[in-house]
């Protein structure tokens, strides 16, 4: 099969593209074929090593973990899906090595769920990880009810506009970080823009002046300062990127495959309720420049590489 992968750990340029084994079908896996899989920020730090202290690289490695695609083969123990469902996952394992850029990938079934039928392939590859990843944030690390004021930072990325759409469903008001250029787009999403930048902290404190209630850190640094410093009294911090969240007595939240989670997600899109934004797509040959574009951090929702199929 056609796949990009790399021999070591590095920048974009270590990934190559060209013929990899297909893989194995385990008994609780399903062979996926393929149509698109979603670049994440995570897949620049798994590339570079930075994974290395817990996750196992067994090279070459094939990157990725969103995928969206079709079943063509369910393994011996799988009664959970057939041939020709349509499918979603967030395709990670405990180990670095066969990821979703490629033709096919053998998917774990605690990782799928339905591909929402609403929803293009395109789409849909960017659901599974930043939308568990928003979810699994707000509703177990923030534990956010109605009529909280959240907080989300880089709110018109992957992760964050999942976390505005989330949060708006859960009944929670929503203030959004986000360059100026895409303050329209948070307000369609149904949050309250603001711009980075100095005077931060004083422009949070005049939209919510008792505090914020749920802070969702996706930047770290100064943006994680900045939420402790204007929480409410009982206020709650979680980030996805720092660990000195720790110190400001917040939670470092790690997201997990979660089948039902997945699937819960797929129903919210289904519904209309949460929609996944594609900024760009590259042909699975250019995921390189696709990996190079992510990494520039300015993306309004999803980069998506696709696999072509003459049938």
């Amino acid at each position: 099969m056609k796949a990009i992968s790399y021999s070591r750990y590095g920048g974009a340029d270590v990934l190559e593209y060209g013929e990899r084994p297909d893989p194995k079908v385990g008994p609780d896996t399903v062979l996926v074929k393929v149509r698109a899989a979603a670049v994440n920020p995570v897949d620049r730090v798994a590339r570079e090593g930075h994974l290395d202290a817990s996750l196992d690289a067994v090279f070459p490695v094939i990157p990725g973990w969103d995928v969206s695609g079709v079943v063509v083969q369910p393994g011996i123990a799988v009664n959970e899906f057939a041939v020709g469902d349509e499918v979603i996952g967030y395709v990670r394992e405990d180990f670095l090595s066969r990821g979703t850029f490629a033709e096919y990938v053998a998917a774990p079934v605690r990782t799928l769920a339905r591909k929402p039928l609403s929803l293009s392939f395109e789409e849909a590859a960017g659901l599974p990880l930043a939308g568990l990843t928003a979810y699994q944030v707000l509703h177990r690390s923030l534990h956010i009810r109605n009529g909280d004021t959240v907080l989300v930072h880089a709110a018109a990325g992957g992760v964050g506009s999942m976390a505005v759409q989330i949060a708006r469903h859960t009944g929670c008001r929503v203030i959004g970080t986000a360059s100026e250029r895409n303050h329209d787009h948070l307000r369609q999403l149904g949050a309250e823009p603001v711009a980075y930048g100095d005077g931060l902290a004083d422009r949070l404190r005049a939209l919510a002046p008792d505090g914020i209630d749920a802070a969702f850190d996706t930047v770290g640094g100064e943006a994680l300062r900045v939420s402790a410093d204007t929480l409410a009294p009982d206020g709650r911090l979680a980030s996805i990127v720092d660990s000195e969240v720790f110190s400001y007595g917040g939670v470092y939240a790690f997201v997990r495959p979660d089948a039902k989670d997945l699937a819960h997600l797929a129903e919210l899109a289904e519904r209309g309720i949460v929609a996944v934004h594609v900024d760009r797509v590259f042909p699975l040959a250019e995921a390189a420049e696709a990996h190079r574009l992510n990494a520039e951090g300015r993306t309004r929702g999803k980069i998506v590489v696709t696999v072509d199929w003459e049938s």
